[in-house]
């Protein structure tokens, strides 16, 4: 194992390094020693330097805190500071921020681990894919771990060995060796790797990290950010779509999480709630970071974030990073040798004997979902086979259905602990879907109500969320365990009772008085004031200090007017000095300049050019 050491320009003694364990995408592990100061740029440019990966946008690194709460690695902060557990630190390298259109990666070492990431979601039930887009996708896997389907090296169930979906039935293994056999065959492994990705970019919960939380209702919900916007995933329907145009703020307070937007020309209000503040909070900065990644045509275009109207209240973020036009521009100019790309090297499976020399790859995260066992492996096969059959409704993987009438109306409510109701993964028929023009696709979006995903319930391996449980203790039910009522239950009792609804008008008109007796009292203290000034104005003594200091201030403000403009013309002008350099580099001149200097200047000139017309004309 590698060991790499970090210093920085500071001079530190030896015992205050700390050792850092990264896991990688291939379940392999890199180690190095930092310093006390050494901030997280540091590690993440150590991971992309073992790779030889210059396309590093799209990744990050994660860690989970001792309150099992998953954070990913902020760049610009001292690692010490963010890690909350004892050393040695373990984190892992994951892809942070999906492409939107992996075509357009330049570098096949990028694509391949993306295709790594892409195989953790589909393994975990992150990435939900009706039975046609399933088996293809498996088939896409196999063939890229395997090459051509050989009989003489496979045997009839050699698909077996291969866990590539939460729970996978014998249809499902069957319908992937079909297309193994007869579909892939002849493609290299990067153009099966190739195909994957472009399938997998099509499916409605490509590069969602589901965060668990519950709507007024107190049913269960998944929130994610896509290249796209917000979305709200409940049951087998994405109910919720926001563009990222359309999402004017994220706040969060406490544990309940805002989206506010516009949806048809009308402002839009959605109320979740999580489990924990930290969980909310990691939402929310999620949120904030792929919204900058995704919206922004510039990273200058960056605006710090707070979670709260209320000045010096609140957290305050803003993301430091390229966003995904510069990172695709920044692609197109890569002009380098394609670097090797070293594919993990396959671990035995169990039935090796019977596939000759070919190795298979279990890929799998450090906390895994409970699996059939070889023993119990006919029985739910033949379960899955019986459920796979029924074919009651044939739903559309991404056909739009009917919007209910109230239904953006229940988002906006609160709601916090009812039970959602078990689930099951298994895989369901559909025809492949094939991607949509993009006018398509945007009509399609403008027009959506509750979106038919699959038959499957969506439910991701809970270890494997944002907040992780363990499935064997209650899953994501575990997070909402509350012997406090709900906020859902207690909101329809309110509506239910009369008498109760009697009261809280009562309080809402002693609000308004109270608010009114207020606003009088403000105005007669103001009159005070002003009467107490004058009586100070009589009096030399105070007058005279009074005077010292108004003279102070204006002296002061005049240096001000007179300092700051001055530096600002130094600024934008050609003059070449250091520091005035130095300060037209950072992010916040360039905001500055673009969005209140140059409208200013406009403006001015306009005004300018109107008087010398009125004078040319009179």
């Amino acid at each position: 194992m590698k060991m790499l050491r970090f210093r920085s320009p500071s001079i530190r003694s030896l015992d205050q390094e700390v050792l850092c364990t990264i896991r990688l995408l291939d379940d392999s592990e890199i180690s190095c020693s930092i310093q006390r100061d050494t901030k997280g740029q540091f590690l993440l440019d150590h991971v992309c330097n073992h790779y030889n990966l210059l396309e590093r946008d799209y990744f990050g690194i994660r860690y989970v805190d001792p309150e099992k709460q998953r954070h990913w690695l902020e760049p610009n902060k001292p690692v010490v500071r963010q890690m909350k557990s004892h050393q040695p630190y373990t984190m892992c390298f994951r892809v942070k921020f999906y492409p939107h259109e992996p075509m357009k990666i330049k570098e096949e070492l990028t694509r391949y681990l993306l295709y790594l990431q892409l195989k953790r979601d589909i393994y975990h039930g992150r990435l939900l894919c009706p039975f046609a887009e399933a088996a293809y996708l498996g088939a896409c896997i196999i063939q890229a771990e395997l090459g051509d389907y050989d009989p003489e090296e496979h045997p009839s169930d050699y698909i077996r060995d291969f866990k590539l979906f939460p729970k996978q039935s014998l249809k499902l293994e069957r319908k992937i060796m079909e297309i193994h056999k007869n579909e892939l065959r002849g493609q290299c492994t990067s153009f099966a790797e190739l195909n994957m990705l472009q399938r997998a970019h099509s499916l409605e919960t490509y590069g969602v990290d589901p965060h668990p939380c519950k709507d007024f209702t107190g049913s269960t919900a998944f929130l994610g950010f896509t290249a796209t916007g917000f979305v709200v995933f409940q049951g087998n329907k994405r109910i919720h779509l926001l563009k990222w145009a359309d999402v004017s703020k994220l706040k969060f307070e406490g544990k309940t999480f805002y989206v506010i937007g516009i949806q048809k020309e009308k402002k839009l209000v959605l109320t979740f709630h999580t489990s924990t503040p930290a969980a909310c909070k990691h939402l929310w900065k999620c949120g904030v970071e792929n919204q900058a990644f995704y919206k922004c045509a510039k990273s200058s275009q960056i605006k710090t974030v707070s979670s709260s109207n209320i000045f010096f209240k609140g957290s305050r973020f803003r993301y430091s990073g390229r966003v995904a036009k510069e990172v695709i521009e920044a692609s197109s100019k890569i002009k380098r040798e394609p670097p090797e790309v070293r594919r993990a090297q396959f671990g035995q499976s169990r039935s090796f004997n019977s596939l000759s020399h070919k190795n298979l790859i279990m890929n799998m995260e450090p906390l895994v979902p409970a699996l059939p066992s070889t023993n119990e492996y006919e029985e739910t096969a033949a379960d899955h086979a019986v459920v796979a059959v029924k074919d009651s409704v044939l739903l559309s993987p991404l056909e739009p259905s009917a919007t209910p009438p109230d239904a953006e109306q229940l988002s906006t409510e609160r709601g916090n602990d009812l039970q959602p109701s078990r689930v099951s993964m298994e895989t369901s028929n559909h025809r492949p879907h094939m991607p949509k023009a993009e006018d398509e696709v945007e009509e399609d979006d403008e027009a959506s109500g509750p979106l038919t995903i699959s038959e499957l319930v969506y439910s991701p391996c809970a270890s494997m969320l944002p907040t992780p449980v363990d499935d064997s203790q209650g899953g994501v039910d575990l997070l909402f365990s509350s012997p406090v009522q709900s906020p859902a239950r207690m909101l329809r009792e309110l509506h239910a009772d009369p008498d109760i609804q009697a009261q809280l008008e009562a309080e809402r008109q002693r609000d308004q008085a109270y608010e009114r007796t207020r606003l009088a009292a403000r105005s007669r203290m103001g009159g005070v004031l002003t009467s107490s000034l004058r009586l100070l104005s009589s009096n030399e003594r105070v007058n005279a200090c009074m005077l010292s200091v108004a003279r102070f201030v204006a002296v002061v403000m005049g240096v001000l007017l007179v300092t700051v403009p001055t530096l600002l013309l130094l600024l934008e002008s050609d003059i070449d000095v250091s520091f005035l350099h130095e300060i037209r580099q950072t992010p916040e001149f360039e905001q500055f300049h673009f969005e209140y200097y140059c409208p200013l200047r406009r403006w001015i000139l306009c005004r300018i050019s109107m008087a010398m017309e009125n004078l040319w004309s009179d």
